[in-house]
C-alpha cells in the first residue's frame, strides 16, 4: 500500500525571506499521483500558500515567466494560457475557464525563518534525501 506510515515530516522548502510579500514564487518538483509535476509556493498577506502547478481548465503549467503567478495587481494567481483566476488564500476558482475547480493546495509551515511543505498520499517528494 502506499499509504504513508507514522507522523508527516517536513521537508525543507527554501528560507522564509525567499518569498516576498505578493512576489516571485518557489517553485519544486514533486510526484503527484505518481507523475512528475512542479509546485509553487507564494507569500500572500503575510501567509505562505503552495499548491500544484497546474490549472483546473487545462491541465498545463500557469506561470508567466519562472516563479511569476500573479496577476498584474498582484490580486489572484492567474494561468497564463487561458486566463482562469483563482484566489490565493484558498486555490478556488475566482473567475475564467476554471468553473468551480480549485487549484491542488499543499500543506505548508513556516517556523524559525524556514518554510516547510508536507508530502501526502497523491504528492510525494520527487527525490529521495
Amino acid at each position: 500500500m502506499d499509504e504513508i506510515v507514522g507522523p508527516r515530516r517536513p521537508l525543507r522548502l527554501c528560507a522564509s525571506d525567499e518569498l516576498a510579500e505578493r512576489g516571485k514564487a518557489v517553485v519544486f518538483d514533486v510526484l503527484h499521483f505518481r507523475e512528475a509535476a512542479r509546485a509553487f509556493a507564494l507569500r500572500y498577506d503575510g501567509r505562505v500558500v503552495a499548491y500544484i502547478n497546474r490549472c483546473q481548465h487545462v491541465p498545463a503549467e500557469m506561470d508567466w515567466l519562472p516563479g511569476e503567478f500573479l496577476d498584474s495587481g498582484k490580486e489572484y494567481i492567474m494561468c497564463s494560457i487561458h486566463g482562469a483566476v483563482y484566489e490565493p488564500r484558498s486555490g478556488r476558482c475566482a473567475g475564467g475557464p476554471c468553473g468551480r475547480g480549485r487549484l491542488t493546495a499543499i500543506d505548508v509551515e513556516e517556523r524559525d525563518g524556514i518554510v516547510y511543505w508536507y508530502a501526502s498520499r497523491d504528492t510525494q517528494p520527487a527525490f529521495a534525501d
